[in-house]
């Protein structure tokens, strides 16, 4: 995934002034938060997020997201550890 620059923001930042980054999400229609200089979380608008997720999980069926879910965790094993503590 390519990221703008404009779009980019620290952790610290989106705490401190988090309407400034709601702001530029609707301005651009994301925004991406750093951690430790690395994208770590998007910030998208709810109604283009659920419209984009309905478009790919209707073409999808139950076995096929399932799968999809299952690589997803094992690829993120590690954070989803670390966050879990």
């Amino acid at each position: 995934m390519l990221i703008d620059t404009k779009n980019m923001v620290s952790i610290t930042e989106a705490n401190q002034n988090f309407s400034r980054v709601a702001r530029m999400v609707d301005e651009n229609g994301l925004a991406v938060i750093m951690r430790n200089n690395r994208p770590c979380y998007l910030l998208l608008d709810f109604s283009d997020a659920e419209a984009s997720l309905e478009k790919t999980t209707d073409s999808l069926s139950h076995e096929e997201l399932m799968t999809m879910a299952r690589q997803i965790l094992a690829e993120h094993r590690e954070t989803f550890e670390v966050l879990a503590q």
